[in-house]
């Protein structure tokens, strides 16, 4: 290196260091507050997720047990009155669903608290209960959001909301492409009811759907019957 370059050097270097300098004095305290923003959010949100929504998880899943354990019972025997209130209401130390969905709301129980009171709202026919917390449950788990927009349908229809029954009904049909038990029905519900309301073109092509897409539905076979009752015999 030259002794010409080897004294630039120097100079290139206090230049930088001066417009650091600048630069410093001038966003310090911006720098400073938003780092330490992003430190006390960091924080704070590892201190939430261990010493508050880990504690509150564990709580949640050990009161919704009992009250899921009598959802489930009623699911493979059937949904009595009894059975329904006391799963929502909860009783003889038994918590309810509906406290659940209260008091753990956020966590997965609390979600599940919501679908299984929908669920139990739509059976006793309190249809703008079940919509209520139908509309609160949300889930990665296609097959149950699937379930649980179906619900949605049924409770809407119920009410006499044709728009947004078709719109449930169209959602559970669209979420999983793939599912070859929950979507031929949700295309099912959506064909019949499109029928229903006089939507014979989007009966049509729920019928096609189940009939093209899932041959082996346990529906597919009755297909080709419902389509020509709309006259359609290709």
């Amino acid at each position: 290196m030259s002794e010409k370059t080897a004294a630039a050097v120097p100079e290139e270097a206090n230049a930088v260091i001066e417009k650091a300098r600048g630069f410093w004095a001038k966003f310090n305290k911006a720098i400073i507050y938003g780092g330490t923003a992003v430190i006390l959010l960091g924080g704070g949100w590892l201190a939430y997720k261990h010493l508050v929504l880990a504690p509150k998880m564990e709580k949640a899943a050990e009161a919704i047990f009992p009250a899921e354990q009598i959802f489930d019972k009623m699911t493979q025997t059937g949904f009595t009155k009894d059975s329904i209130n006391l799963a929502l209401n909860g009783g003889n130390g038994i918590t309810g669903l509906l406290k659940v969905a209260d008091k753990f709301s956020g966590t997965p129980a609390g979600d599940r608290a919501h679908y299984m009171a929908g669920a139990c709202y739509l059976h006793n026919k309190e249809f703008d209960k079940a919509v209520k917390h139908l509309k609160q449950f949300s889930t990665d788990a296609a097959q149950v959001q699937t379930a649980a927009y179906i619900m949605l349908g049924d409770a809407s229809a119920e009410l006499k909301k044709n728009d947004d029954a078709l719109s449930y009904y169209q959602k559970a049909a669209s979420l999983n492409s793939k599912d070859e038990y929950m979507t031929p029905e949700a295309l099912f519900k959506l064909g019949g009811f499109a029928e229903s309301i006089g939507k014979t073109e989007d009966a049509v092509a729920a019928y096609k759907k189940i009939r093209d897409g899932f041959p082996k539905s346990s529906r597919a076979g009755d297909m080709d019957k419902f389509l020509a009752r709309l006259g359609v015999t290709e």
